[in-house]
């Protein structure tokens, strides 16, 4: 590492020579401003270079017109030094006259960000920059940025002088630096938006005056954000409405619904509960085996689910997309999923004969096995001859039996069955089959909940009756929009069912 420190010449005018050379600071250090984009800056000591190479002189950070370019900087305690020819051109004639009648007094520099800091208020500390140009300007963004002196001759080249040389071991070469960012610092002004005759007037005049004004103009544009105009900014409805309420009812699905009539508030159901006798013959004209028929009958009883919601006839009207169709949909989801927590409720309250299966058997696939046929046995004796169909479960029970893997860790019900599959089951299929038996798994049953059986065992009766509205009764323009139903459960032969226990 060599250490330099560096003085600059700075050249006065001669008497009869014309000024091309000016010197002033460029920015500031630990000066604190608020540049065009809006955001805070301040530059530490050391953050722009005083080698290299040399920036450009422009007008108003306008990369299409430079007039010059910086000959000479100086990093000293109060700021960055610097000194700047300008050309001999008629773009920096214009300047010059400007510069000295003291209509541009100013400059900003405009730098390439590389390694920056914020503090607590939000303030860019720049730490590291590459000093891309300096601007000639009317009012500059750091207070500080002044052109103090106009020389007559040609400045000198920046000259150095070796205070200090010290030699350390070379640094690790530094990983290539992520792409900087341009800041300019010039002011963050109040937009005055200028009449059409100060325009005109300004534009037909051209030259550096028209420039100037344009850059102005530019300069000072302001931000314009939503909260400045909330009377124009429109707010769309992407349909169609999002409801992630699933009205499914897998219990009734599987086991059928039977229509309800409609007279009565109780009806009556028949089961066989004798059976008839037939036997061998007792001989020639014995009589033969004497039996009875018995048909008793279940009385249902109908319940009535519904619920209701009042609107005002302006929310019918002028909502879009319209509420009435949103609301009646939901409220048929909400009617199919309580009917089938009913359901649901009275099939594992009915199925009363048990078999136990623990939960530390759960992972086990030869419990699973030994608990389906001992139930399927059960069913068969019990039911007078009906095997079952269909094994009902809650999501936990439904979780342990699609884990369920043989001896060799392959999965007992794949979603691709091989020959010797038990079965087929999906995560994303609330239905599959396992061990022969159609699988119902309903987040409305009991955590522990697994039933086997034939579903011809349980109906249900329903009679839905749908949306309806009723104008209200006091006088407002509003209406009651009501969803009903009549639901009705009976197990009508627990026998066929069983249901487990895990004690």
């Amino acid at each position: 590492m060599i250490r330099l420190t560096a003085e600059n010449t700075f050249v006065l005018a001669q008497e009869g020579e014309s000024p091309r050379s000016i010197s002033g600071v460029a920015v500031p250090w630990d000066t604190e401003a608020t540049v065009s984009d809006g955001t805070r800056v301040k530059f530490e000591r050391g953050a722009l270079p005083v080698t290299g190479k040399k920036p450009k002189l422009l007008k108003y950070h306008d990369s299409e017109q430079p007039v010059g370019v910086v000959t000479g900087r100086l990093d000293s305690e109060e700021g960055m030094l610097f000194t700047a020819r300008i050309s001999a051109t008629s773009e920096g004639n214009d300047m010059l006259e400007l510069i000295k009648d003291e209509a541009v007094d100013s400059v900003s520099v405009g730098v390439d960000v590389v390694d920056a800091t914020y503090d607590d208020n939000g303030t860019m500390i720049i730490k590291k920059a590459n000093w891309v140009e300096l601007s000639l300007v009317t009012a500059p963004a750091f207070k500080g940025a002044m052109i103090t002196e106009v020389a007559a001759t040609e400045p000198q080249e920046e000259t150095t002088t070796m205070s200090e040389v010290k030699v350390e071991a070379p640094a690790e070469v530094p990983a290539p630096a992520p792409a900087p960012q341009m800041l300019f610092a010039a002011p963050r002004k109040e937009f005055k938006l200028p009449s059409a005759a100060e325009y005109i007037s300004k534009i037909i005049r051209g030259g550096s005056e028209a420039q100037e004004f344009l850059a102005n103009i530019k300069a000072a544009a302001p931000d314009v954000v939503t909260t400045d105009t909330p009377g124009i900014l429109p707010e769309p409805i992407l349909g169609p409405v999002y409801n992630n309420f699933r009205g499914l009812r897998p219990v009734c699905d599987a086991i059928g619904v039977k229509a309800m009539p409609g007279g009565g508030k109780v009806f009556r159901r028949p089961k066989v509960t004798t059976n008839t006798t037939i036997g061998a013959s007792n001989g020639e004209n014995a009589n033969l085996d004497q039996g009875t028929f018995v048909v008793s009958n279940n009385n249902v009883t109908k319940d009535v689910y519904g619920g209701y919601v009042r609107l005002s006839e302006e929310d019918m009207d002028w909502t879009e997309p319209e509420v009435l169709g949103l609301l009646v949909d939901d409220m048929a989801r909400i009617y199919a999923n309580e009917t089938d927590n009913v359901a649901a409720d009275a099939l594992n309250t009915g199925a009363t004969v048990t078999l136990t299966l623990t939960d530390a058997n759960l992972t086990d696939p030869t419990k699973w096995v030994e608990f389906v046929y001992a139930a399927s046995a059960d069913i068969l004796s019990n039911s007078n001859g009906n095997l079952p169909t269909h094994m009902f479960v809650a999501p936990a029970i439904w979780e342990k039996l699609g884990a369920l893997t043989d001896t060799a860790d392959r999965p007992l019900f794949p979603q691709v069955g091989p020959m010797n599959a038990f079965g087929n089951l999906v995560p994303g299929v609330g239905s599959g089959n396992a061990f022969g038996l159609q699988v119902v798994v309903d987040r409305n049953f009991s955590a522990s909940t697994l039933i086997i059986g034939d579903p011809s065992g349980f109906e249900i009766f329903e009679q839905q009756k749908g949306a309806i509205q009723v104008e209200a009764a006091d006088g407002s323009l509003s209406r009651y929009i009501k969803f009903r139903g009549y639901f009705a459960t009976l197990m009508i032969d627990a026998n066929k069912f069983i249901n487990r226990t895990s004690v």
